[in-house]
């Protein structure tokens, strides 16, 4: 939802989502409840249990001895018995982290088990010749047979294997040195029982240009990452060639490939510098990183940056544009030192101008002149004349494969069809002049992107600035003073969001349950002292002595029921107190969760725009973990330890009052142990947290990255980072554990002493024996609970920490949704008049559009062309009202839209993005999420989008799956998607936003054919990234800096021979 938030907006279904969303979370928080209950159940018993122990004891012994209880045997018993209450605490805690160890380690054994791609001999720099692709795959035939039998040879002697091999496939040595790779009858899947890639047999020359060409979904990218050893193998085989080497050891199988420069589709960077992610690892050269910059055009992005090429890119740096971070995956390809680079589909974020550049500098003249193999997958047709050898695709298998002379001569027809995409003009000398246009207008849209981070950064931090004292003083009480502050509005802003009652109920039964818990102790030492211990009736009358004996049996017996009374009644209140601290934190969560929810999703686009999605992410996993599991048990636990050491030293005083003058002191070390702790405590889980952030920053980039990873072979250096990061990440651990032995090992001195000052005080005072038991008895549990509270403090102010981020993510501003007009609709005719729009991403920014004017009519085909960073996709999100307008109005049929709320304004429009989103569900759900569509309407729009095929042969239909971000589907094919659901939607306005980047030209010729005629009747307005798509629209408007240049009909603008359009044309020729 988050990566595609910017079209949840734009069609208004935010509330459709946040209805998705509300529902799991009601599946969670059914599952929070169960847990609530079973813990606050384990917590009832463990303190409940030592009660009921105790009232059995004592009144069994009551009932059968008659012989009174003296205090001393009932005081070393109740020690016991309070001994016993930490135990079982934490018997709780031990053993509900045992099952999640257990379940940990179930679910790692399931992933340490399953399959692997081939074996592991290379990660261990081991380079062995095999003849078998994995023991997984299958093999058919008779040659797969004797190759299964002489794989047990090969161990014993490799060129036997070698001679073998030779005389069973003779075929795979006949273009030694000439083929570098070979696919022989290969058939490949991403692990279902269809067959992705069917009957590949293929060959890729050596040092020579490759070029693999076909339409969206064909399986070009298939194609290489088959040859990379990414897909599964159901039979065939991937030859490797090895230079410099005797033949027998120029073959390997894919598993046992060598480094192979790839730069992926979908552009990966590491957060790192931008040197750094072109180097890659490899030694720095500064001559060929000059050079490969140069060729990939990115010196002009680089003197950008605020530090030049040492800037940090990716989510924790500058955000780069979609052709920005291409460029450096083709430059990481380009630095690296091998023989082979593999490209897939490099051109797709960049224009006609870039493309060429790079085609010229980085792919034939850098790449050409080192002899190195390249295989490039491509839409650019017209690059063909340059390619050394082609392959062209169909329906996941190769169509046909040779030069493109021997596909003239052979396949006639197929090269007619290319012809007429390939007719290009040699323009070097306009690409020199327009590229520093194109340089020019790329450096704003970078400025822009990191002025507004800038922006964000300083509000950051002056909003950080006004909560910490001007009186910056360095010295160590001052700091530890201001760090040692716990966050009380955290915490009732915490208790807040339980609701009164809740707060009400937790404060009162805790409170009545301790008293009632002193109140049983204070009666057992009444009872225990109720007469003299050393009375003797011996010398009593016999008459008397039977009297006597019967009075004090009735006087023994008559506490019991009061003792009964007082241990049900604190069993009662242990059972309540439990059930409302658990419940407390599940209402809290809940309300917290909503409103979160409900803040972010409603948060205007700017917000998105200058939040990485990692921290919004956070709010939502961890911090929301942290709220739902982990403030309970503590805020539970620290309550409790609070009040038993409170009532404990309540009781000592009472019983010893001179206990109080040792309290002084005692409270005065006690403050300074639990200060400096609190602090140390808290920057020692700073130091975890930070620690961990890169561990799993670095996992995450790893998991993402993970083909372009081991197709440059870098597993090890990765491995070993991974290993570094998390020694480190323990290392902060080990020194948190640390620093909870030191709080015991004084906490321990501190209750010891208190031991030895109440039982110093007793010797002197003149109370009963069983108060005197009684104080000494609490004084014993005064140490461990000491321990306990401060280490509860310092975990609730750790922990607390999350609803401060959570909090501040609530006081986001919310998009205006109601508008000044109430709930207006617009008619079937739409007329839009676009009057002196002044539009700005933020009032901190310069306007991206100005005093733009334009009148579309109902019906209209509207093109809108310029260069990166004209302002056309400023002015789609305009017409939307997701950006700031500051001057100027849009006015569609008379009504001014920012007046309109803004669910009926983006209900009545659709848009198709350059970047295609679908979500995680079903096909069904990214169609038509509203429900509000039958099926053969569905079935309708897919068959149009040319993909009702596609979508029959998968199972399930339209409830087919579609994974997160569609990466199920190739980038053509979620495009066309994205046309389905706009022609479902059947607005009155569709907006395409270079919706044409990602798809060859043959399905864009198909898709402007569909919007032209399924969208016959409704206004078109497209932004173009190839100028030929517009051509036949009604209206052409030019735009340059945020104005419009030209507005015209496009005929009349060509006429113009020196104007923009006409040189657009000419380029795009």
């Amino acid at each position: 939802i988050l990566k595609g938030i910017k079209l949840l907006k734009l069609y208004a279904w935010e509330n459709i989502f946040c209805d998705r969303v509300e529902e799991t979370r009601g599946k969670e928080l059914t599952s929070l409840k169960t847990f609530a209950l079973y813990t606050s159940m384990s917590i009832f018993m463990n303190a409940a249990i030592p009660i009921a122990a105790v009232l059995a004891t004592f009144v069994t012994h009551a009932y059968i001895e008659e012989v009174r209880l003296s205090p001393a045997k009932a005081f070393a018993s109740l020690a016991l018995f309070h001994i016993l209450v930490t135990p079982l605490f934490l018997l709780s805690t031990v053993v509900r982290f045992a099952v999640k160890a257990l379940v940990s380690v179930q679910k790692l054994s399931e992933f340490l088990q399953s399959d692997e791609i081939g074996d592991d001999s290379w990660r261990n720099g081991e380079m062995y010749m095999s003849l078998e692709v994995g023991k997984k795959y299958k093999y058919h035939g008779d040659v797969s047979l004797v190759r299964a039998k002489m794989k047990r040879s090969y161990h014993v002697h490799s060129a036997l294997c070698w001679f073998v091999s030779i005389i069973l496939n003779p075929m795979v040595f006949v273009c030694i040195g000439e083929w570098v790779i070979q696919v022989n009858d290969g058939f490949f899947t991403w692990g279902s029982n269809l067959s992705t890639l069917t009957d590949i047999n293929i060959r890729i020359p050596t040092g020579q240009l490759t070029m693999i060409v076909g339409q969206v979904g064909c399986g070009k990218s298939s194609l290489l990452l088959a040859m990379l050893g990414e897909m599964q193998t159901i039979s065939g085989k991937v030859y490797w060639s090895k230079e410099g080497h005797s033949q027998y050891q120029e073959i390997y199988f894919c598993k046992n490939r060598y480094s192979v420069a790839y730069a992926a589709q979908k552009s990966w960077l590491l957060n790192a510098t931008v040197e750094e992610n072109i180097t890659f690892g490899s030694p720095f050269n500064k001559q060929r990183y000059k050079a490969v910059i140069d060729a990939c055009s990115l010196q002009p992005d680089i003197d950008l940056l605020p530090f030049g090429d040492q800037t940090e890119i990716g989510e924790r740096g500058i955000n780069l544009s979609g052709g920005q971070r291409q460029r450096i995956c083709v430059a990481r390809a380009l630095y690296q030192n091998t023989n082979i680079v593999f490209l897939d589909d490099p051109f797709s974020a960049l224009d006609i101008h870039l493309s060429d550049h790079l085609m010229q500098e980085g792919i034939l003249k850098f790449l050409q002149d080192d002899k190195r193999t390249l295989v490039l997958v491509t839409h650019k047709l017209q690059y063909l004349i340059h390619a050394d050898w082609i392959i062209a695709m169909k329906d996941g298998s190769v169509l046909r494969e040779g030069t493109l002379k021997d596909i003239q001569t052979h396949d006639v027809e197929l090269y007619e069809h290319w012809k007429t995409l390939m007719n290009r003009q040699d323009q070097e000398l306009e690409k020199e002049t327009e590229m520093e246009s194109q340089t020019t207008l790329e450096r704003k849209t970078l400025r822009r992107a990191f002025y507004s981070r800038e922006a964000k950064n300083q509000i950051d931090d002056e909003d950080e600035e006004e909560e910490v004292e001007e009186d910056d003083d360095d010295n160590m009480s001052t700091t530890t003073s201001r760090r040692s502050k716990i966050q009380w509005k955290m915490c009732c802003r915490y208790l807040s969001s339980g609701g009164f009652l809740m707060v009400f109920l937790m404060v009162s039964s805790k409170l009545a349950k301790h008293s009632v818990m002193v109140a049983i102790d204070y009666w057992l030492a009444a009872w225990t002292s109720s007469n003299p211990h050393n009375q003797s009736l011996v010398t009593c009358h016999c008459c008397f002595l039977f009297e006597m004996s019967f009075i004090l049996y009735i006087l023994h017996r008559s506490y019991v029921p009061v003792f009964i009374i007082l241990c049900g009644a604190a069993i009662a209140l242990c059972l309540i107190t439990s059930l409302t601290v658990e419940f407390l934190g599940v209402a809290a969560a809940t309300n917290l969760h909503h409103n979160l929810l409900n803040k972010i999703i409603h948060a205007p686009i700017r917000f998105f725009d200058v939040t990485p999605l990692g921290q919004i992410l956070n709010r939502f996993s961890a911090d929301t973990n942290i709220i739902d599991q982990h403030i309970p048990p503590t805020l539970e636990s620290l309550t409790r330890s609070t009040l038993l050491c409170l009532s404990a030293i309540g009781v000592i005083a009472f019983v010893t009052p001179a206990f109080l003058i040792a309290l002084v002191p005692l409270a005065v070390a006690f403050y300074f142990i639990q200060k400096y702790f609190r602090v140390a405590s808290k920057d020692l889980q700073d130091l975890d947290d930070s620690t961990q952030l890169p561990l799993l920053c670095h996992f995450s980039e790893t998991a993402e990255g993970l083909t372009t990873i081991r197709a440059f072979r870098h597993e090890a250096r990765f491995k070993q980072r991974m290993l570094e990061l998390t020694d480190t990440n323990n290392t902060a651990y080990l020194f948190l554990s640390a620093a909870n032995r030191w709080l015991e090992v004084r906490t321990d001195y501190l209750g010891a002493v208190i031991v030895l000052t109440a039982a110093v005080a007793a010797i002197w005072s003149t109370s009963q024996s069983g108060l005197v038991g009684l104080g000494l008895t609490y004084a014993l549990t005064v140490t461990n609970y000491l321990n306990w509270v401060v280490r509860n403090l310092a975990d609730l102010e750790v922990q607390m920490a999350a609803v401060k981020k959570v909090n501040s993510f609530l006081s986001t501003e919310s998009e205006n949704y109601e508008g000044s007009m109430g709930n207006k609709s617009f008619p079937d005719t739409i007329k839009i008049k676009i009057h002196d729009l002044c539009v700005r991403y933020d009032t901190m920014l310069k306007p991206v559009l100005k005093h733009v004017n334009a009148h579309i009519n109902p019906g209209q085909k509207v093109g809108i062309c310029g260069r990166t960073g004209s302002g056309k996709s400023s002015l789609s999100l305009a017409f939307f009202n997701m950006v700031d307008v500051f001057e100027g109005k849009i006015v569609i049929d008379g009504i001014d839209i920012c007046k309109l709320p803004l669910q009926t304004l983006r209900s009545r429009l659709s848009i198709i993005l350059q970047d295609p989103v679908l979500f995680s569900g079903s096909i069904r759900l990214n169609l038509d999420p509203e429900r509000t569509c039958t099926d053969d309407r569905l079935w309708e729009a897919l068959e149009i989008a040319q993909l009702k095929n596609i979508v029959k042969a998968l199972p399930g239909g339209l409830d087919a799956v579609v994974t997160e971000g569609g990466e199920n589907f190739s980038v053509g094919q979620r495009q066309l998607f994205c046309l389905a659901r706009a022609f479902v939607r059947k607005s009155s306005i569709l907006i395409m936003d270079e919706a044409t980047a990602s798809i060859d030209m043959a399905t864009e010729n198909i898709l402007q054919k569909v919007v032209m005629t399924a969208f016959a009747d409704r206004t078109v307005v497209t932004i173009a990234h190839r100028v030929h798509t517009i051509l036949t629209a009604d209206l052409v408007i030019v735009m340059k800096r945020g104005s419009i240049m030209e507005y015209g009909k496009p005929e009349i603008l060509m006429e113009q021979e020196d104007g923009l359009f006409a040189s657009f044309v000419k380029a795009d020729m």
